[in-house]
């Protein structure tokens, strides 16, 4: 008889949990399994590893972030696509930067161990597949191809903007600085590009 098809779900939630509250570090097969009411042995079953399941949890983080995100914009007054859309983007991620630390955290592991782990790769890899083409629909970039690239730019810079905070709070650029600072870039290619 094989496991329910539930206790998959529940690994992933556990392994959510865990991530909201504990270090990346102190997260071992055993407590994920605790925290969803599994048999560690389930984790090997559904997941293949303990990494692969914290992979899939940080990915299921991310897109569950995504979705506040939207539903945050989606409650505003609706704002035209350009500066005025992307500050209120830059205002959602400052809003919610903090409840979801433990899931960016463990995302930028993710990045690194996905170098020399296919299955983490792959998982990341879909992730980014999903997201693009939702924050290029968020933005107003456009649903054809280079709205997608457009998409695909945009999450690089808020990715690495998150990043930088999490290193260091003195490296975290607020909604207004955000905003100031694409901007400035705007600025500087339609220069160029007339």
């Amino acid at each position: 008889m094989s496991p329910q098809p539930s206790n998959r779900q529940a690994l992933l939630e556990g392994a959510l949990r865990c991530l909201m509250r504990m270090p990346l570090e102190d997260i071992s097969a055993r407590t994920v399994a605790g925290e969803a009411g599994a048999n560690i042995a389930s984790i090997n079953y559904h997941f293949g590893s303990k990494d692969q399941l914290v992979t899939a949890a940080v990915v299921e983080g991310l897109d569950r972030w995504l979705a506040r995100l939207e539903q945050r914009l989606a409650e505003l007054p609706a704002a035209p696509a350009g500066a005025e859309r992307f500050r209120q983007a830059a205002e959602s991620i400052d809003a919610t930067r903090d409840d979801n630390e433990g899931i960016a955290r463990a995302f930028v592991v993710a990045l690194a161990r996905g170098h020399h782990d296919e299955v983490v790769a792959n998982h990341l890899t879909e992730g980014f597949l999903r997201t693009r083409p939702r924050i290029a629909a968020l933005l107003g970039l456009g649903d054809d191809e280079v709205g997608t690239d457009a998409g695909a730019v945009v999450h690089a810079m808020f990715v690495g903007l998150i990043a930088q905070a999490l290193l260091s709070p003195d490296l975290a650029l607020d909604s207004v600085r955000t905003a100031a600072a694409l901007q400035r870039i705007a600025a500087v290619l339609i220069t160029d590009l007339t």
